[in-house]
């Protein structure tokens, strides 16, 4: 099936267009050299003629992806979860929306997790076009199932833009039959104070048929909640908040991108958990049907917000993050003493990793505390409404 040629400029690869893409990746001496050093174990040539034998964007990802992650999960953390994904319809096409921590590996892990728990599918992934640093990067990442969404066209040309990656959001849910993983917000939230933009929904709602809630029902919403024991780039995050405080216009360097993605996909994660909180139709049905925009929008993104933060899972290095952050011991009873031990010498390790000139050691130390500690106060204000 061919995909409509509006949409050739941000759609993953077609099938039937993958071998040429094949070939040029290939020949392409930057993605031979990321290739060995992903697949040292696998001569190149080798690689190179499973790649030929795949047919679809699927069978690449189980060909290298599926087992690339999996090993990824075996050495840099202590394993991998996906709960409650019996609340979802399998056979059903579904937009998963979650809270966003890595560049990477949020919708890789969550990719690998559903064919794990008998989705028979992956998703297809939105990711923003300023990530695309080099051209193998676009090709691979379209072959990866990838849709691009143009992060770099003029305010003229984004209102086009957003209403062409809606269409085709929904173009891929109703009639290629895939799921979809989109961020609940524009970029990761660095303070961990996870919260949707009314702008994602907004997009959401441009493309197909009737009312907002009718267009939103039909992408089948799910809000997923995703948790690293561990953040690999925690102390790469608070660096650059001091950064945006002490720069004015400060804004990170395809460079500083690259350093946080190979971070993130080769640093420690510790335990990862992603639960989801089931979809959300039923919910959208109960809104009044003539609801103004604007407090609709809200409503939304309010009930995807707390149904993120409740189904959090909470370390303990979550709650010694939030006493620490705020001076009390208001939630000792779920830690030890050691765990409290091993987390202040965690914090120390970390700060030492910053690599500014003039480092404000105290306020490093409260933004990663933060990062550590507002899933803690977020799960607890959703847990009591």
């Amino acid at each position: 099936m061919r995909t409509p040629e509006e949409f050739d400029e941000i759609r993953p690869y077609d099938p039937e267009e993958l071998p040429a893409i094949f070939e040029e990746l290939i020949a392409d001496p930057e993605f031979r050299a990321a290739a060995e050093q992903v697949l040292p174990e696998v001569p190149y040539e080798e690689a190179c003629n499973r790649l030929r034998r795949c047919r679809t964007n699927l069978e690449v990802q189980q060909t290298f992806f599926y087992p690339l992650l999996h090993g990824i999960v075996d050495r840099c953390s202590d394993g991998l979860v996906l709960e409650n994904s019996q609340s979802v319809d399998k056979r059903v096409p579904h937009t998963f929306i979650t809270n966003h921590r890595d560049i990477v590996m949020d919708s890789a892990f969550l990719s690998i997790s559903l064919l794990d728990n008998g989705f028979g599918n992956t998703m297809e992934i939105a990711i923003g076009d300023n990530l695309l640093i080099r051209p193998w990067i676009k090709k691979l990442v379209r072959v990866d199932k990838a849709f691009i969404v143009q992060r770099s066209v003029s305010l003229r040309q984004m209102l086009a833009s957003s209403a062409r990656l809606s269409r085709y959001m929904h173009y891929a849910i109703a009639t290629k039959h895939e799921n979809i993983w989109i961020a609940q917000r524009e970029g990761r939230a660095k303070d961990s104070n996870d919260r949707t933009q009314d702008s994602i929904l907004k997009m959401m709602a441009m493309g197909g048929e009737g009312s907002i809630i009718d267009r939103l029902k039909q992408l089948n919403l799910v809000p997923t909640a995703l948790s690293y024991e561990y953040d690999p780039c925690d102390y790469l995050k608070a660096q650059e908040f001091q950064q945006k405080r002490d720069i004015e216009g400060f804004k990170k360097s395809p460079k500083d991108d690259l350093v946080n993605m190979q971070t993130g996909i080769f640093g420690y994660k510790g335990r990862i958990c992603f639960c989801v909180a089931g979809p959300l139709n039923d919910w959208l049905d109960t809104l009044p049907a003539d609801m103004p925009k604007t407090e609709l929008f809200t409503a939304v993104a309010s009930r995807i917000d707390k149904e993120i933060h409740r189904n959090y899972k909470l370390y303990a290095r979550n709650y010694v993050a939030a006493d620490l952050l705020r001076g009390t011991q208001e939630f000792a009873a779920h830690y030890t003493s050691e765990e409290k031990t091993r987390f202040e010498a965690y914090l120390e390790s970390r700060l030492e990793k910053v690599t500014l000139p003039n480092p404000d050691t105290a306020f490093l130390r409260e933004r990663l505390l933060a990062m550590y500690a507002n899933p803690v106060f977020n799960y607890m204000a959703a847990r009591q409404e």
